[in-house]
């Protein structure tokens, strides 16, 4: 079994994940004409409200998108199931949406449907996908490409952080945020930091787990939603995400004696209720840590100061997928191969 498990700087995700922040860079430059010609209609014609339709990984990002969205813009924004129209066959009434469709591949035949009905019902439909020649892309009325270039490991690394950044990238061109895009530009320096940074009390202190609790609030719901996939894909790690405001609703009862429990936590207005949440389930004999760029915070894994708090889940996912390689291996799993999975799923 050894022989058949990589080292772990010898893995498609570790050369994948560890090429983030130079394909977000690089992204941020080629995209933003497009970005700037997206923000400008929508300042033209706002969007009555917005809507995400993903699955998976993207998914989370539109977990993401939502709290983006909604701090910055201030405009509700929900997320769609494709299954409403490729199984229920029930049509949307989304005119003067701003509909969202992310996907790594846009090959999803729900996906595609679902998006061809909201631009039936008179949405703007707007594709954030790795490829551009998918039938996804060539549905909507605005392709923002992911630009990640080739993704081969089974678990989505750096095409999710595309499109976290890409998200970012629309709402301060649509705000007409420079401080925000200017912090959208420093975070690959950051996230380059957080690369180099020491995440092994993790890695270590999970080897042996069977179950676990991520947590994040607010902006870092999405990668708390994010992180658990991966452990569960990767390492065969049952892992659950929460909200810091939905774990107390029922799943606390669970935490208690060397339960482990990660935070994924933004100096935001959600950071003194999440780190009080985690100092309380410390207490109880839990495992716990949670991302901060204090290293004398207890239970502290590192990450590199954020220049924005809705930058944070950049930088701290950058972090984590580094460690769940890590782990993986330590777990004696091959993280790119998971088991029972492909790397385009094909939901009908």
């Amino acid at each position: 079994m050894s022989d058949q498990i990589p080292k772990p700087d010898e893995t498609r995700m570790f050369r994948e994940a560890g090429e983030s922040a130079d394909v977000v860079e690089r992204q941020l430059q080629t995209n933003d004409a497009i970005v700037a010609r997206l923000a400008q209609t929508l300042r033209a014609t706002p969007p009555r409200f917005i809507v995400t339709c993903a699955r998976g990984s993207s998914d989370h990002a539109a977990t993401f998108a939502k709290y983006v969205f909604e701090t910055q813009i201030g405009l509700m924004t929900a997320s769609a199931s494709p299954s409403v129209s490729s199984i229920y066959h029930t049509e949307q009434k989304l005119d003067g949406a701003l509909y969202i469709a992310i996907s790594q591949s846009g090959k999803s035949p729900d996906l595609v449907r679902h998006a061809q009905g909201a631009k039936r019902a008179g949405a703007h439909v707007v594709a954030l996908v790795n490829v551009e020649d998918s039938p996804l892309a060539a549905v909507a009325d605005t392709v923002v490409p992911l630009r990640a270039g080739p993704e081969l490991s089974v678990a989505a690394t750096k095409s999710y952080l595309c499109a976290l950044s890409a998200i970012v990238h629309i709402a301060a061109r649509w705000k007409n945020d420079a401080a925000l895009f200017d912090a959208l530009r420093a975070t690959p320096a950051a996230m380059r930091a957080t690369w180099q940074m020491d995440w092994s009390p993790l890695v270590s202190g999970l080897v042996e787990a069977r179950n676990l609790f991520v947590v994040g609030r607010g902006l870092g719901l999405g990668a708390a939603q994010e992180a658990a996939l991966k452990l569960k894909e990767t390492c065969g790690l049952h892992a659950e995400a929460f909200s810091a405001a939905e774990v107390k609703h029922g799943p606390m009862a669970l935490v208690g004696q060397d339960f482990p429990v990660l935070f994924l936590a933004q100096r935001d207005e959600s950071w003194e209720g999440t780190r009080e949440l985690a100092k309380e389930f410390a207490a109880r004999g839990a495992k716990v840590w949670i991302t901060s760029p204090d290293v004398a915070e207890p239970h502290a894994l590192p990450v590199a100061e954020a220049p924005h708090p809705v930058c944070a889940p950049l930088i701290a996912i950058q972090g984590f997928y580094r460690a769940a390689n890590a782990l993986a291996i330590r777990r004696g799993r091959n993280p790119d191969v998971p088991p029972h999975l492909n790397k385009v799923t094909q939901t009908v």
